[in-house]
């Protein structure tokens, strides 16, 4: 069985875990987790992610503030370009010394009646909310294992759409030219709803010219 300190994304916090008030920075690369996008849009499995931040012990667990960096690849959905650049998206999360389902566990459990009160559904629907943002130690308290967090924090970021840069102009709709590189380009159109005038024009031109 695998053990927990040999996951490569299991941070050792044991010491700082143990008295709030202490502190534990990081500034290192940690391996892409698997199902962060597609070979569309997303982060390939793998490629190194840079995190940087600080887990901060508090009397309810670690919370982690920092900036994730990841190697972003893409094709942007105007001109079609290949995307492969840095990715940073900044993450505040929290790593309770109990998860939220013992605690909810213990707030509805047996010997409290059937009915809780209403302070205690408050609690109960704040800890719900909050949970996307948390995630549990391991080991009582003495890892912290970043993998979750780093999937969560990059799908929910990443764009649906995608672009090279914010004013990319794409590409010409008539002959697929890139804009961008041909910013004066332009196809000289009639108005099909004139199409019909048009050939009648030729026609009368034409038979003129008999």
């Amino acid at each position: 069985m695998a053990r927990v300190e040999d996951s490569p994304w299991a941070i050792p916090v044991a010491q700082i875990a143990s008295r709030a008030g202490q502190s534990k920075s990081i500034d290192a690369d940690f391996p892409a987790p698997s199902g962060i996008g597609d070979s569309i849009v997303g982060i390939k499995e793998g490629e190194p992610v840079h995190v940087t931040g600080q887990f901060d012990s508090i009397v309810d667990g670690l919370i982690f503030t920092g900036r994730l960096v990841a190697p972003f690849v893409s094709e942007c959905t105007r001109c079609l370009k290949p995307i492969d650049e840095d990715w940073p998206v900044n993450v505040t999360v929290f790593f309770p010394y109990e998860s939220a389902a013992d605690k909810n566990a213990g707030r509805g459990g047996k010997g409290k009646g059937s009915k809780a009160s209403k302070d205690e559904e408050v609690e109960i629907f704040a800890g719900e909310d909050e949970s996307e943002d948390t995630y549990p130690l391991l080991e009582n308290g003495a890892f912290a294992d970043i993998e979750a967090m780093i999937r969560d924090t990059l799908v929910e970021s990443l764009p649906l759409q995608p672009l090279c840069k914010p004013d990319c102009k794409g590409l010409c709709s008539q002959c697929g030219v890139d804009l961008n590189e041909n910013p004066d380009h332009h196809h000289d159109t009639t108005d099909i709803r004139f199409a019909g005038l048009a050939a009648l024009k030729a026609q009368l031109e034409a038979e003129q010219g008999e």
